[in-house]
């Protein structure tokens, strides 16, 4: 595995302050790390009582893997953690971890937000949330694709 790239899938949670002290360790001048949760209340005001997030093995690591390179190809990242939880989850549980450590905050924070945007649209992740309805599966929303589609006018 690349040092400089951090690319895990479980069902376990993980140590936010650990990850962060991992990417300090880098001796970097700026760590921005992103820590998603499962909402509570869906935007429509729905209580989601679990989500159930899917995979595709194997490929859903190499995309996210691409994504890191794609980040750090456009800017000046020391190193990059990507941690995302499948299963079933509770509101309140950690989702998903991204912390890039780069010697300029300009960096970190441009590159953090790209692999976010980029996770949510096009990394091979299905959920499925419960509410007191039953179950549906999650839509893909056009809010992600419009955040995405941002970084292609970026410089």
């Amino acid at each position: 595995m690349d040092a400089d790239k951090n690319v895990r899938i479980t069902e376990a949670d993980f140590d936010i302050a650990g990850e962060h002290d991992a990417l300090k360790a880098r001796a970097v001048g700026a760590i921005v790390t992103f820590t998603g949760t499962v909402r509570g209340d869906d935007d429509d005001g729905t209580h989601v009582t679990a989500l159930t997030l899917e995979h595709f093995p194997g490929m859903t690591e190499a995309e996210i893997s691409s994504i890191i390179d794609t980040a750090k190809a456009r800017w000046s990242l020391s190193a990059v953690t990507v941690i995302h939880r499948i299963g079933r989850l509770l509101p309140e549980d950690n989702i998903v971890f991204v912390g890039v450590a780069a010697a300029h905050r300009e960096a970190a924070f441009a590159g953090a937000s790209f692999i976010m945007d980029y996770l949510k649209t096009k990394a091979p992740f299905w959920k499925k949330a419960e509410d007191a309805s039953g179950e549906s599966w999650v839509a893909a929303r056009a809010s992600d694709d419009a955040a995405a589609d941002r970084w292609d006018d970026a410089d």
